[in-house]
């Protein structure tokens, strides 16, 4: 039993679960920050079950700080060392989906990521590399690491779509840009856009725009 604390938004009353959306704080936050956005996604996917889990590590950057979790240090600005990082924790993620995935007995088929920050660089690390493919990962302010094992049939092509702040002094908006461009390099359809005056958050538009990827890539 992979033991993540976890925050879980159930489906409208009434409607029999039928899609299981995984979602990924970002540095130095937990799952209260991804639960908000449940309810409103929820409008477009009445019967998906949200499941927000606290990252496995606390926060190495947010000492004396109580519930502060990260999936991976960024003391080091190194990306490489992220990358050793998010394969330490995408092993602990990657069995807690599994988990999950069986207790509702749903397949990959119906399984979703939503990300946000440092959430997002973990479900771009995971997703592809899980065993079959998940439907989609909704990735809002992150940026793409690890790509370089990309290649040939080891790794999965979900959907992506991604949305980005033009004001992110956080995340800069160029990742944007180089997450969209190498995925799509890669064979991953991409779908995006940036926000003009945001900064590192989500606003209605993302949450609309997001709302509406996962509703179409349920829908296939």
């Amino acid at each position: 039993m992979t033991e993540l604390a976890t925050q879980i938004y159930e489906p409208t009353p009434g409607m029999e679960p039928k899609q299981l959306v995984f979602m990924f704080h970002g540095l130095g936050a937990n799952s209260n920050d991804m639960m908000g956005l449940a309810p409103e996604l929820a409008k477009k996917l009445p019967n998906a079950i949200f499941i927000a889990p606290d990252a496995p590590f606390e926060c190495d950057m947010a000492e004396g700080m109580k519930n502060s979790y990260q999936w991976f240090s960024m003391k080091s600005r190194d990306k490489a060392d992220w990358v050793k990082g998010a394969e330490e924790a995408h092993k602990i993620l990657n069995a807690f989906i599994d988990e999950k995935l069986e207790e509702y007995d749903l397949t990959d088929r119906y399984c979703a990521m939503v990300g946000f920050s440092q959430g997002t660089m973990m479900a771009l690390y995971t997703g592809p590399r899980r065993q079959k493919v998940m439907s989609g990962i909704l990735g809002y302010s992150g940026a793409l690491i690890g790509e370089e094992e990309f290649s040939g049939d080891n790794y999965r092509r979900p959907a992506v779509h991604l949305y980005h702040g033009e004001m992110d002094m956080v995340v800069a908006v160029d990742e944007y840009k180089d997450a969209s461009d190498k995925l799509e390099k890669l064979g991953f359809h991409v779908t995006g856009e940036t926000s003009p005056f945001l900064d590192h958050s989500i606003d209605e538009k993302g949450i609309e725009s997001g709302a509406k990827f996962l509703e179409d890539v349920f829908s296939f």
